[in-house]
């Protein structure tokens, strides 16, 4: 019997009765990017693997997705999935974490180096981000970005090697201000692809004011379904639940900002959340049911995920 989507969600979801209840909907997946994709093999329990994720993608008729993990590059990965699966584009990047030695320009240069140049995304620290160690109210070592409200000197390498190879250059975990710090510097050195991550989730909640003025520097701003569906999303031991954001702050922002300004994805992957492909289609639906149109939907999931990728109209 081929395991669909449908039912591994229901499987996984079997002890969380807000899902179980809920029937999968049927949203058009046609053309849809997905850039925040956690999967197995990784430091922790995921509910499907890399080649899975790409499968289950592909049949939904996605154009793509980015398979992100918090504490090795997923550069190498993303070249297997293209090689073994085929028929969709799928990208990889690096998290800057304590395991890839910080704010390391030699892991970045390393990484875009991999055979295939599939790794395209640099994050800033996501788990050992000062910011994020900081608000989990954590005693462990973390990473600035940020110091004396300037950008840390290490992070000019890294602004170049994001120029000179038009990758895409990522706030990770860190705070709205430490962010808007960041995004200026990079854009002041060249780096033309900035993405600001889950701007609505706990710990890098942006106002509108923010995302306003990250807009002005450029940003596209990540809207994820982990932070609208919340529990806990990672790998930091004795990790406190997320709250939910009602989704409705996404869509405010939506029509106060701008639609061309923001991209949604899944950050799914998680054992007892659905699989990306359920949880996308969950997303479009709540949108459409605050009031986002067809025509926003098609730029957040579709034309500006790839607008950022560099993939052709």
């Amino acid at each position: 019997m081929r395991i669909t989507p449908l039912f591994r969600w229901a499987l996984l979801t079997a002890t969380a009765t807000a899902f179980a209840a809920t029937p999968e909907p049927t949203e058009s997946l046609a053309g849809v990017i997905d850039f925040h994709c956690h999967s197995s093999p990784d430091t922790v329990s995921r509910s499907i693997n890399s080649f899975e994720v790409v499968r289950e993608a592909r049949a939904a008729g996605m154009r793509g997705l980015v398979l992100k993990n918090h504490f090795v590059s997923t550069a190498a990965l993303a070249q297997l999935a293209m090689q073994e699966v085929g028929g969709i584009e799928v990208f990889g990047g690096i998290v800057l974490n304590r395991s890839a030695g910080g704010i390391n320009a030699e892991a970045v240069r390393r990484m875009v180096q991999v055979e295939g140049r599939r790794g395209k995304v640099v994050w800033l620290p996501t788990y050992d981000a000062e910011n994020q160690v900081k608000f989990s109210h954590e005693n462990r070592p973390f990473v600035s970005v940020v110091k004396d409200g300037k950008p840390v000197p290490a992070l000019a390498e890294i602004f170049q090697l994001a120029a000179e190879n038009d990758l895409i250059f990522a706030t990770g975990h860190s705070g709205p201000a430490e962010s808007l710090i960041v995004l200026a510097a990079a854009r002041q050195a060249g780096v033309k692809r900035l993405l600001v991550t889950h701007v609505l989730s706990d710990s890098t909640h942006a106002t509108i004011e923010q995302m306003k003025a990250m807009a002005g520097l450029g940003a596209v701003m990540e809207f994820t379904w982990l932070a609208h569906i919340g529990g806990v999303a990672g790998p930091v031991p004795n990790a406190k639940p997320s709250k939910a954001v009602p989704v409705s702050e996404a869509a405010r922002a939506i029509r106060e900002v701008g639609a061309e300004h923001f991209l949604i994805s899944s950050d799914l992957g998680q054992a007892n959340n659905p699989v990306h492909t359920v949880g996308l289609r969950m997303f479009i639906a709540a949108l459409r049911a605050e009031g986002v149109s067809q025509a926003e939907i098609d730029l957040v999931a579709r034309k500006n995920p790839a607008r950022l990728l560099g993939l052709e109209p």
